[in-house]
């Protein structure tokens, strides 16, 4: 089941596989050098740039020169990966056909809770086009195709289940608790962040919440409604955030009234009247409608043969051998391929300002401010693509998560 405390505390977002398509070719800023070749293909600084100056959120001029370069280096690196896995795919002859990139292209624009109108305005916002979204969407299918010719050869033995259990025996338990899916309006403004039918104050944020309220006792589907209206990245579950223990609701800040109800008369398909309260992360406050989506009174310890218990550890030991297995195939990869990487090369022959004139789209020097944001990750990539970071120790789905505290 998926993580409450997340998924209930992070601010909306627009779908994550548009905040992270800048690494897309086509518009952007005016340096069009080689940043990288890989087989002779080439990786613009263009592609660079826009990737930095979206994990930036447009400050790169608050960047000092070191954290500039250095986060220019970590997002090329992500880029020469993702080429190079790319090209093995083609290799390997395991590219997906047209069909099955228009059905995924379809499916994440069905997820992403827009209209056509809002999708295309978003893409065009970020100076992408439909051709470089699909082309993002062909690279993403073709490396989760390569890793799963890979992972298709992984087995797990009973015997490997069997010792995880019997040393993990305490992870596996179904708490006392509730399942969740909620509709959340923010009186704050979240345009920012692409909220498409975003309420600002608290005047449109009480009318949206009370219209919301209306259409689900008017038989809407909660799921549908929420992926239309609510101001929270669970809007891409229909907003699902998960299983929740009372100690998770109190920590999240939810009213002691609000958790009574869900734990007493409250029946399971029924959804709140709009509550609002503030939490670690909001303490603005926000307006919320909560669907009760199960409810656990008692707490049940779990055997080795209850139901999924098997299936939850042999999933979970699969999916860190993989993380293991991509981690051996980009290696392996990255060896046999002809990389040159001209920004590094140029960094070392230019070490007294890196390699680098500011950012074009910038004009102005770099100052020695603080980074408005860390550095890009060495491995982001587009959202839409299926490479995961590697996997905790395998925990059932059907052992609740504790929340953390929300952001």
């Amino acid at each position: 089941m998926s993580r409450f405390s997340k998924q209930f505390a992070l601010p909306a977002l627009v779908a994550a596989i548009i905040l992270a398509l800048n690494a897309c070719s086509g518009g952007g800023t005016a340096d069009t050098g080689v940043a990288a070749t890989v087989n002779g293909k080439k990786i613009m600084m263009s592609e660079v740039e826009r990737l930095v100056n979206q994990q930036a959120q447009g400050k790169q001029a608050q960047l000092s020169a070191h954290d500039l370069a250095q986060a220019r280096m970590q997002v090329l690196d992500s880029l020469i990966q993702r080429e190079v896995m790319y090209q093995r795919a083609e290799q390997e002859k395991v590219m997906p056909t047209e069909d099955q990139v228009t059905a995924f292209v379809n499916d994440q624009k069905q997820q992403s809770g827009m209209s056509e109108e809002d999708f295309a305005r978003k893409l065009k916002e970020q100076n992408l086009t439909p051709e470089s979204f699909r082309e993002e969407a062909k690279k993403d299918l073709a490396i989760k195709a390569l890793q799963d010719k890979y992972a298709g050869k992984i087995t797990i033995s009973d015997r490997e289940v069997e010792d995880y259990y019997s040393n993990n025996k305490q992870q596996f338990k179904n708490e006392r608790g509730v399942a969740l899916a909620m509709i959340a309006v923010d009186p704050a403004d979240n345009s920012q962040q692409g909220i498409t039918n975003d309420a600002k104050g608290d005047a449109e944020a009480k009318v949206k919440i009370d219209d919301v309220y209306q259409q689900l006792k008017g038989g809407a589907d909660f799921a549908t409604v929420a992926r239309a209206k609510s101001e929270d990245q669970s809007l891409l579950r229909g907003g699902d955030i998960g299983f929740a223990t009372e100690d998770d609701l109190r920590q999240n800040g939810f009213p002691a009234d609000v958790i009574s109800q869900l734990f007493g008369p409250m029946q399971v398909g029924s959804f709140t009247a709009p509550v609002k309260f503030s939490s670690p992360s909001f303490p603005g406050s926000r307006w919320y409608i909560f669907k009760l989506q199960e409810k656990r009174l008692q707490t049940e310890n779990l055997t080795l043969e209850s139901q999924g218990v098997r299936q939850q550890i042999a999933l979970a030991l699969t999916n860190q051998r993989k993380d293991i297995l991509n981690a051996a195939l980009i290696e392996v990869a990255m060896n046999e391929a002809k990389i040159a990487n001209n920004l590094a090369a140029d960094m070392l022959t230019n070490p007294s300002n890196l390699g680098l004139r500011p950012a074009s789209s910038q004009g102005a020097p770099a100052r020695s401010a603080p980074p408005a944001t860390s550095s890009p990750s060495p491995t982001a990539k587009p959202a839409v693509s299926a490479t995961k970071p590697p996997a905790a120790a395998p925990k059932p789905t059907t052992a609740p998560v504790k929340a953390a505290s929300p952001k």
